[in-house]
Order: C-alpha cells, then sequence, then structure tokens
C-alpha cells in the first residue's frame, strides 16, 4: 500500500525540519531555507544520512573533513560518524535517514 505525505499537511519534527514519507526502513525530510549562522552542533547518529541539495550553500565537517554542498550535490554521513553543518546561505535540503531518525 503507498503512503502519501501532502506538502499542505507535512508535519514539523522536532528541529524545525519538515516530516517527510516514512517506512519501517527509512524517513525522509526537508530543512527548508534554513539561515546562515544556525549552525548544527557537532552530532552522532545511529542512522545512515543521505541528502540533496536544492539551494543555498552549507559546508558540512565529517570526521574532520570539510565538504562544500551547493544547489545538486548530495552528500552521505555514515551511521555513527561525527558530524556537523555549517549553514553559508539559506539552504533547502532533502534527506533520507535508514534506520529512520527519531
Amino acid at each position: 500500500m503507498a503512503t502519501k505525505v501532502s506538502g499542505s499537511n507535512a508535519g514539523t519534527g522536532a528541529h524545525g525540519e519538515v516530516a517527510l514519507a516514512r517506512g519501517q526502513s527509512v524517513a525522509m525530510r526537508m530543512w527548508r531555507d534554513e539561515a546562515p549562522g544556525t549552525d548544527k552542533p557537532m552530532a552522532s547518529r545511529p542512522y545512515e544520512t543521505v541528502g540533496y541539495v536544492i539551494a543555498g550553500r552549507a559546508e558540512l565537517t565529517v570526521s574532520g573533513e570539510k565538504v562544500l554542498l551547493e544547489p545538486g550535490d548530495s552528500w552521505l554521513v555514515p551511521e555513527g560518524a561525527e558530524h556537523t553543518y555549517t549553514i553559508l546561505e539559506a539552504f533547502t535540503a532533502v534527506e533520507a535517514t535508514s534506520p529512520p531518525a527519531r
């Protein structure tokens, strides 16, 4: 059975992200217009994350390696890797996590 999450009724997560479709093994979310200066604290998560940049720019640091993210780029943060994001210009991206982020 298909599950649809309509943009008009997508929920908001604890960190301001838009909660998109979610299954038992993967979940999707969108970060919309994250403002520069809203750097994320260094963290390590019990799930793998892949993402795709729609608009804006950010710097992703994973285990000390810095990567510039721009529109059209995609990325991977391995499960358990220490990482942080520095927002450089209003940033919109879609991420999928497996297993689903809680």
